[in-house]
């Protein structure tokens, strides 16, 4: 019977501690969405950078699988290059340690006492903010609550004589203890898929005496290795650059534990040292009050220490895994989808990559409406131009078609009120995008009616071709908002819009007048009259955009 209740003990202290760790996430990520979004658009080819951005993104989400993952999916997508992804791997190792001290903090002292602050916002504010704020709040005193539970689920077996036999060998002194300890740590962690729970569970057996401090120590170092696996299945079916981050994640801390094994019993010493309380001293519960902050050190010194070793090395890695995983023989194809499903992504990290992906369908459409100006000053009529054109505008259509339904998937997702409304932007700007790109196109094509140059010459020409850049030049200010997280000048974009519509029609008028007076054939003017209503079409788009765009650079409160 006492085995039954040490079991359920344990897997209801476990199953609080993952809900804890679920609010807690949840609850951050909520409150801190459009700062992770911001820290992800913020990455460069700089690999201190890079590491910066791991570190702060999973010290937000509270999970170091789920920046792995992030990033294996960006690297799939193409926004991201392998040793920037290396950077942010590294990052995320460090990031990760955080939680480490949060439950090495006295549990039994203050579980309670968070969950009874934390649910009244989080069930009665009416700020979204304060909610989400509440919800973390209870979710850290959950945690503890769940760490109490398993810690004292473990009180029984410090005297089981059969669990202690057991588990003699991994609690030796000696290396091969210290290698089957970190294997074992490696196993349990792909098995329960959550270095941070295997944690917790370490300390709690660490606190309650069940294990000693060293062996605490080498599962923590199995833990890491485990970790990976959860990019590692992450990156079946991505491309070969996202089975390479994977691997890189995977080798580095392969890596970090194998030079860590080398100096164990000092490494053992030196975190000892650097905390003044015993791990060794024993409260008059039986517990071991000090050893979690011993374990929490240990971590965090393993993965600081990690990292500045190999960050000089990011480029041998990068090497290392792309030998290690050869292209392909046939080109693999790019897809704009992370692994085909965004249900393991943040809403944060889907918003910055479906940003980053409107920002390469306005450089297309750029391009394209250049390539249309070019076009239309040629002299003679060059149908590859035009092929050209068209094909630019079924490219902006598939973007368009996968960014729509990757952000439908997302908005199944829970998010803030925010991260809902940016969605919602994204999608806009997504539509108003594409049909600026049928414009353009459709520009294009009328020029089929012009392939003698002499009908299509003089004043109305140079009006034209005037009115052509003023429009570009309107997109350009639009679109630059892509860029800037800051609120557009509405009020300035509405002032060109007018302006523009204004033009549109004195070209029209003007038109018309030299078709009066025999300046121009009669049957141009409705042609003429087409090419600008489709660049008036673009700017009525791109004033809607600019609405979407505001409203995604746009402060919450």
């Amino acid at each position: 019977m006492e085995a039954f209740t040490i079991i359920y003990t344990l897997l209801g202290g476990l199953g609080i501690f993952f809900f804890g760790m679920k609010f807690m996430s949840d609850g951050i990520q909520a409150v801190a969405g459009d700062a992770i979004r911001k820290i992800i658009n913020s990455l460069t080819s700089n690999r201190f950078l890079a590491v910066g951005v791991g570190l702060l993104v999973t010290c937000l989400v509270q999970s170091s699988s789920v920046t792995t993952v992030m990033t294996v999916g960006f690297v799939n997508a193409g926004l991201m290059s392998l040793t920037q992804a290396i950077g942010v791997i590294f990052g995320a190792n460090i990031g990760t340690t955080i939680t480490g001290w949060i439950i090495s903090i006295q549990v039994d002292k203050y579980g309670l006492l968070l969950v009874g602050i934390g649910f009244i916002p989080a069930l009665f504010s009416k700020s979204d903010r304060w909610q989400h704020i509440g919800k973390a709040i209870l979710g850290i005193g959950l945690i503890f609550m769940g760490l109490k539970l398993m810690s004292g689920a473990f009180v029984p077996l410090r005297e089981s004589k059969p669990f202690l036999d057991s588990i003699a060998y991994f609690s030796g002194t000696h290396y091969g203890a210290y290698l089957a300890s970190i294997m074992m740590g490696c196993l349990l962690t792909m098995i329960v898929q959550s270095s941070s729970a295997m944690l917790g569970i370490t300390m709690a057996m660490a606190t309650s005496g069940v294990i000693p401090f060293t062996t605490a120590i080498c599962l923590v170092l199995g833990e890491n290795i485990g970790t990976t696996i959860t990019a590692l299945l992450a990156s079946v079916g991505g491309n070969v650059n996202a089975r390479r981050a994977a691997r890189a994640h995977a080798s580095f801390n392969l890596f970090g534990v194998f030079i860590m094994m080398l100096w164990l019993p000092y490494f053992f010493d030196l975190v000892d040292w650097m905390i003044p309380r015993n791990p060794r001293f024993v409260a008059e519960d039986g517990s071991f009050p000090y050893v979690a902050q011993h374990i929490a050190l240990a971590h965090t010194l393993f993965n600081v220490t990690a990292t500045l070793l190999f960050i000089p090395f990011i480029n041998q890695l990068a090497a290392f895994v792309t030998k290690l995983t050869p292209d392909k023989e046939v080109k693999e194809k790019s897809h704009l989808l992370v692994l085909g499903d965004p249900a393991n992504m943040l809403p944060a990290a889907s918003i910055a990559q479906a940003e980053s992906e409107l920002k390469k369908m306005r450089d297309i459409v750029k391009r394209m409406y250049k390539l249309n100006r070019e076009f239309w000053e040629k002299a003679e009529y060059d149908p590859k131009m035009l092929a050209k054109i068209i094909d630019y505008e079924r490219i902006t259509d598939n973007i368009h078609r996968e960014i729509t339904v990757f952000l439908c998937y997302v908005m199944e997702k829970p998010m803030s009120h925010q991260q809902s409304e940016q969605v919602q932007a994204l999608i806009r700007i997504s539509d108003e995008m594409e049909s600026v790109a049928d414009y353009v196109e459709r520009l294009a094509n009328y020029r089929d009616r012009f392939k003698n140059d002499e009908t299509f010459s003089g004043e109305s020409r140079e009006e034209f071709f005037q009115f052509f850049d003023e429009v570009l030049g309107f997109f350009d200010l639009v679109t630059h908002g892509l860029y800037e997280s800051e609120e557009i000048d509405m009020t300035r974009i509405e002032t060109k819009s007018h302006e523009l519509q204004l033009w549109a029609d004195s070209m029209r008028e003007k038109h018309l007048d030299r078709i009066s007076k025999g300046s121009y054939l009669p049957v141009t003017a409705l042609t003429y009259s087409d090419m600008v209503v489709a660049l008036r079409k673009i700017r009525a788009h791109s004033l809607l955009m600019a609405t979407a765009i505001s409203n995604l650079n746009q402060k919450f409160d």
